[in-house]
């Protein structure tokens, strides 16, 4: 569901921060390789995530979701250009094993590689060991639809106040203002997601338009 137009897009692309060259040549490689190339968080939205990270100055950040490595070589260059500490990493969990080798070799490519620790399996199983052994105050969620809630409970109390949590296609092609179909799971995590977290007084809430909707969290003091 296209809530812009391609050509206001291309406006808006074109007058934004430009996309690095190594991550069009990933979106290429995507296209190419990939059977959802969509999926990747692409130009707008990945100088989206880079300005927020060097915004905000996290001290290690949490990536449920890795797909082609696109986002997350968009957060490590963030913090590269401004994190308090060399040791601040992104730890990115993808449970696709089959995907390893094309986001290593992505990474492999880029300057921030040493910034990035990629994590295979599932994330809910992950999650609470990781949070044992690192403070993350800045955690971006892309992973199963279905399971969007399981991981926001997991990881809400572990966070800092302050902290920040951005989900990604929280309006799902539109389809949150439909009614699901019984099967249709996913809609209905991201439903149960959105009402949730707008409900939830431990976080500030906003439901940005931005491509599919991307929900940003402050956890409150």
């Amino acid at each position: 569901m296209p809530f812009i137009s391609d050509k206001l897009e291309q406006y808006i692309e074109e007058n934004s921060s430009r996309e690095p060259l190594y991550l069009s040549e990933l979106r290429r490689e995507a296209y190419i390789h990939l059977l959802q190339p969509r999926m990747l968080s692409g130009h707008l939205q990945g100088r989206l995530l880079k300005m927020l990270v060097a915004l905000f100055r996290p001290r290690n950040i949490l990536e449920l979701g890795t797909y082609s490595g696109y986002s997350t070589l968009c957060l490590a260059e963030g913090l590269e250009a401004t994190a308090p500490s060399p040791q601040a990493k992104v730890y990115t969990i993808e449970v696709c094993d089959e995907m390893e080798d094309f986001i290593r070799n992505n990474f492999a490519k880029s300057a921030y590689s040493k910034r990035i620790e990629l994590l295979i399996g599932h994330a809910e199983e992950l999650i609470p060991s990781l949070l044992k052994e690192v403070l993350f105050d800045f955690v971006y969620i892309d992973a199963n639809k279905r399971h969007y809630l399981h991981y926001y409970h997991l990881l809400i109390e572990a966070l800092p106040p302050g902290a920040l949590i951005l989900a990604d296609n929280t309006l799902w092609d539109g389809k949150v203002i439909e009614v699901p179909t019984p099967t249709d799971s996913q809609t209905q995590g991201i439903l149960s997601f959105n009402q949730t977290v707008a409900q939830d007084p431990r976080v500030e809430t906003v439901l940005l338009p931005l491509r599919d909707g991307l929900t940003l969290m402050r956890k409150v003091e």
